[in-house]
């Protein structure tokens, strides 16, 4: 393996890195603009939607009371510290704006580390005058670029409903979408493997969330152990708009340089392309005898962690259903809100279509990640050996596609019997309407497979198209944008289950839609040169 000659201990260890973090901010040019969006308009839509929900003193009073006692919903979103527009916003989507900046951070990292060490373009770029840490510098420094914008925007554009609190909110999520920036460079350092160190930190950022909501539902003041032992309850307790507690960006700051100083020993530990962890070999006949044994083995690690992610989260929504129905009560806002993402129909109904919705919209995720499988495989010339046995392309193809189109029909499956065990009732009309959230998903995997066939260089902008369909599905609600906005998104289509009624149609016509994308996207790719 080549490794890089520079001194330990020298400042020759840094150079390149303005060049690289240039270069990595060029090709994250439509991923982290997207990101940043989805992110920032979730956060700056709430005053707005949550003024029209709750706009008496008298209704931010009785939402505070209902949190009080509502435990499956403080484990949802966290305390209210507060009955300002301000505070209301940082109880609302605080959390998750904390956690999609690290879903962000940590794309970003991996992207620049271990996916270029694994494509071997790394090696490349070691050959030249460049520092053995300044990848990982360059990597580090593009997610606080991407977080910085983010911190601005929030700060910006809630400043007013009060400067103080909204660059409290803002350096909160920004110092926490930077916690899992080091966490994924230090996974980095550990996995083999690009795919295996997105998953490994997915795993941590999951962790971190359910730790939160165990701690949170057994308090109403974020004061439980469990809570403090994660980064997004350090979130919750930075308290924007609620007598802000400053002291706890000290924490945040803390596990940065802690991790980061981790990150930056193990990196000057191993040669380029090595990791700590190295990936057990395999069988090379019986079960990894075919394209699609292969493809399985590559991606059952990917399937379990989302299958499991997807049914717990089936059954901490269904065990909410009910409280939810309690919170909105007689408040038209929120029930306005929660038909149009779950139809017209009884508010039971209607917030279970909701939460079933948006799982679909992440499900998207996990097709348009599974999907660029196929392109790792290629970029990183581990394809070149299987296709030049008897394997043909749409052959190889055909395994991993397999796994991302039928693994998204098990993980919603999954979240069905999930919602049905925290609900305990409806389970044919819960499971119905989750795999009825399929042909949308289908489409988004089948905008990917598109891309990576016709147009290869240009695969990462299915991240872009899975953010904007999760923007519009997720924010559009609830800024009641037109109709004609929402059905730009395939899942504007999918009929809103349980409680209305099954539409064939438009199932047909999305079902159609993604069988002639992953045609054309296969096409493309049997007439096409493959890269390397």
């Amino acid at each position: 393996m080549t490794t890089v000659a520079v001194r330990p201990g020298s400042s020759r260890q840094l150079a390149g890195t303005g060049t690289l973090l240039r270069f990595a901010l060029r090709r994250d040019r439509l991923l982290i603009p997207v990101w940043i969006a989805v992110n920032a308009l979730m956060v700056l839509s709430m005053p707005g939607t949550l003024e029209g929900l709750y706009g008496t003193p008298a209704e931010r009073a009785g939402l505070i009371r209902q949190m009080e006692t509502n435990s499956s919903l403080r484990a949802m979103v966290g305390p209210v510290f507060g009955d300002s527009l301000g505070a209301l916003t940082a109880w609302r989507v605080g959390i998750y704006a904390g956690a999609l900046a690290a879903v962000m951070s940590l794309l970003i990292v991996v992207r620049h580390t271990r996916d270029e060490e694994e494509s071997g373009r790394q090696e490349l770029v070691a050959s030249g005058m460049v520092g053995r840490r300044a990848s990982l510098t360059a990597a580090l420094l593009a997610a606080a670029v991407a977080n910085g914008v983010l911190a601005l925007l929030v700060t910006a554009g809630l400043a007013g409903q009060g400067t103080t609190g909204a660059l409290a909110l803002g350096l909160g999520i920004a110092a926490v979408g930077t916690v899992f920036a080091t966490t994924a460079a230090i996974v980095a350092q550990l996995t083999e493997s690009a795919r295996l160190s997105r998953g490994l930190t997915a795993a941590v950022l999951g962790a971190a969330f359910v730790l939160r909501a165990a701690g949170d539902s057994a308090t109403d003041d974020g004061s439980s152990v469990l809570t403090w032992l994660s980064p997004l309850g350090w979130l919750e307790n930075l308290r924007p708009y609620a007598s802000e507690r400053w002291w706890v960006l000290v924490l945040l700051a803390g596990a940065v340089a802690l991790q980061g100083a981790v990150a930056y020993a193990l990196a000057g530990r191993r040669d380029l392309g090595m990791s700590f962890l190295p990936t057990r070999p395999g069988p090379a006949s019986g079960r990894v005898g075919t394209a699609g044994a292969l493809a399985w083995r590559l991606q059952r690690g990917g399937v379990l962690g989302w299958s499991i992610g997807f049914f717990l989260a089936g059954v901490v929504y269904g065990g909410m259903t009910e409280g939810a129905a309690d919170l909105v009560g007689d408040n038209e806002g929120a029930r306005r809100i929660i038909e149009r993402m779950g139809g017209q129909s009884g508010l039971t109904d209607a917030f279970l279509a909701s939460m079933i919705g948006m799982l679909g919209l992440v499900a998207a995720l996990y097709i348009v990640s599974s999907v660029l499988r196929l392109n790792g495989e290629e970029t990183s010339g581990r394809a070149e050996p299987v296709l030049a046995t008897a394997v043909g392309r749409l052959r190889w193809a055909a395994g991993h596609l397999v796994i991302a189109f039928g693994g998204a029909a098990l993980i919603m499956l999954l979240a069905g019997l999930g919602f049905a065990v925290g609900y305990g009732k409806e389970t044919g009309p819960i499971l119905a309407a989750c795999l009825v959230q399929l042909p949308a998903v289908w489409v988004v995997g089948g905008v990917a497979v598109l891309l990576h066939g016709a147009l290869p260089r240009a695969a990462m902008a299915a991240w872009g198209v899975a953010g904007a369909v999760l923007l519009v599905g997720w924010v559009g609600p609830a800024l009641d944008v037109p109709q004609v906005v929402l059905d730009v998104s395939p899942f504007g289509h999918v009929p809103k289950l349980p409680g209305g009624s099954m539409e064939w149609g438009p199932v047909a016509v999305l079902t159609g839609v993604a069988v002639v994308l992953v045609a054309a996207g296969l096409a493309g790719l049997r007439r096409r040169d493959m890269s390397a």
